[in-house]
């Protein structure tokens, strides 16, 4: 298993926005700036999230993109299905056939590793992230002045 661009740089980006909110809605261009990614691959990376329920968008004049749900809500694991489907240490093949070595080693060990995986990821919430952030950039900022 391994996150693909998409999902690692969608829920680097949804941290920032969310960090940086408020009350105002975000600007993606802002969004890419910060976190130097493309802002035309943050558009379609947050197509999706809009699809999923995550974001809402706000037109006009100072819009942009806000959190569609308060950040303490939204999971790990719902930023990167969103982003990636399913997420799985082993995929396994539609309509093909497991023999008795691969049943065996799908139910001893590549589904508890799905079963813990998918366990931190539903622990893990957007504001968790956005505190883990906002403190280390306090940090930061306290060494730098």
């Amino acid at each position: 298993m391994k996150l693909s661009t998409r999902g690692r740089y969608g829920l680097r980006a949804l941290v920032d926005l969310a960090a940086n909110s408020g009350e105002n809605p975000v600007s993606l261009t802002q969004t890419a700036r910060r976190q130097k990614l493309s802002l035309n691959y943050l558009e379609q990376v947050f197509a999706s999230l809009r699809r999923a329920g995550l974001v809402s968008t706000v037109k006009g004049a100072g819009g942009g993109y806000a959190l569609a749900r308060d950040m303490e809500e939204i999971t790990v694991k719902e930023v990167l299905e969103a982003l990636e489907g399913k997420i799985s240490i082993a995929d396994t093949q539609a309509g093909s056939e497991e023999d008795e070595v691969q049943e065996a080693i799908r139910g001893l060990l590549w589904d508890e590793i799905d079963r813990k995986v998918d366990a931190l990821l539903e622990s893990r919430t957007l504001g968790g992230l956005v505190r883990k952030y906002q403190c280390s950039q306090g940090i930061e900022k306290q060494k730098k002045g």
